[in-house]
């Protein structure tokens, strides 16, 4: 069966090389869930015409709101009651950096097309929160690859309730349908810095990739999978950019707290964490799993808020601690494979780190600055786009003002 990750997120990520265009009319929701929605998806049986491959920017603006409507998603509850998050603002815009080859305001930047939602969060008041004019405080909007972030976190919070031992412990300890693999020698570790030494490409380009015939695979075909590739590295000492690898840490997490990830990220963070709205989390089918490295669907505000935990160092506002001390701390220090990665969070040098997602989505933090910046976008291609540089040279000017 065709799966709907599949076609989601590969092609979605292939499409960093087209440039999709905007003027198109302005689609209607029922529009866009007749054209890309799981169903249409499947009868079509993952033809491009039903691919986000060929998602117009007008089109991605109704999709990446409406992630439930297009696709299945489990539920993330909240507990009704947000943690309030005081007010403190502060006027930005005449705020100068330079990207591409220009120099550009923060108010260039909040004046664009491709960008929904900016919120910039200091000592935990907000000082900035701007808005499009079609989006608002209550859209979620899908995360992508800031989902892996999450799934970090969750992993972190499996060790502090004891359900995982150790980050050095092996795959195979939680998945023993590995044993005798090569990923049986790989540590939840090296999973999590996508250093498992494993062979992988990672070429969206080329249909007989790995990642086109396994980028979105779950469950046992996943390891049946990843089972059969030979080691390239020693575990730890290369860094590879691998997406099943994500999905394989959603299958560690799932195989050692016995229940599924969206139930447990509820229970762990949304709800103590004072989240104000529901989110959800994209299932690949036909196994109905959270895509351990993709497509939670959440506001504005609550990427702050997750930005606002790793900032605390995994400590709730009650003071409940989520993840271990220390974890946040090892979660962003730079592995051995790639200075730029840590436990699936992008390093940005001078303690700065982030969680990013494909289109320009952002969870930017600075401890030294007591800073989190949060963004929801659609940038003109997937990545390398003009808006996505923009976007990181705002993140780092914001931050190098505000310390």
């Amino acid at each position: 069966m065709f799966r709907i990750v599949i076609g989601f997120v590969y092609l979605i990520w292939l499409s960093w090389a087209i440039d999709l265009r905007a003027d198109s009319p302005a689609p209607t929701l029922d529009e866009v869930i007749a054209k890309y929605s799981a169903d249409a998806v499947l009868e079509a049986e993952g033809g491009n015409d039903t691919s986000p491959l060929f998602m117009t920017l007008a089109e991605r603006r109704i999709a990446f709101a409406h992630f439930d409507a297009l696709y299945p998603t489990r539920l993330v509850s909240t507990s009704g009651t947000g943690v309030p998050l005081p007010d403190a603002r502060l006027d930005l815009g005449a705020l100068t950096f330079s990207a591409n080859g220009k120099a550009m305001t923060l108010s260039d930047l909040v004046g664009s097309q491709h960008l929904l939602g900016l919120m910039v969060v200091k000592d935990g008041a907000v000082l900035m929160e701007h808005y499009a004019p079609d989006h608002g405080p209550e859209a979620r909007w899908v995360t992508f690859s800031v989902t892996k972030s999450v799934t970090s976190l969750l992993i972190g919070a499996a060790i502090q309730d004891g359900y995982i031992d150790s980050a050095d412990d092996p795959v195979v300890k939680y998945l023993p349908r590995l044993a005798g693999t090569e990923y049986g020698k790989s540590r939840v570790r090296d999973i999590l810095q996508m250093a498992s030494g494993i062979a992988w490409n990672e070429d969206y380009q080329d249909p007989e990739s790995d990642v086109a015939r396994a980028g979105a695979l779950n469950g046992v075909e996943l390891t049946d999978y990843l089972g059969q590739l030979p080691r390239v590295a020693e575990p730890g000492a290369r860094f590879n950019y691998n997406t099943a690898e994500s999905n394989l840490l959603g299958e560690i997490l799932r195989s050692a707290i016995g229940m599924n990830a969206a139930p447990y990220l509820s229970q762990r963070i949304w709800q103590p964490m004072g989240m104000e709205s529901d989110a959800t989390w994209l299932l690949s089918l036909p196994n109905d799993r959270e895509t351990g490295g993709c497509c939670i669907s959440a506001t504005l505000r609550d990427y702050a808020r997750l930005g606002l935990l790793a900032l605390a160092d995994g400590v709730l506002p009650d003071g409940t601690r989520v993840v271990p001390e220390g974890w946040i701390t090892a979660s962003t220090t730079p592995s051995q494979g790639y200075e730029g990665y840590g436990y699936k969070w992008w390093l940005y040098g001078d303690k700065r780190f982030g969680a990013r997602g494909v289109f320009g989505q952002a969870i930017f933090v600075d401890p030294k600055a007591n800073l989190v910046i949060a963004a929801h976008s659609n940038g003109q291609i997937a990545s390398g786009s003009d808006h996505n540089r923009e976007l990181d040279a705002a993140l780092l000017a914001i931050s190098d003002f505000l310390r």
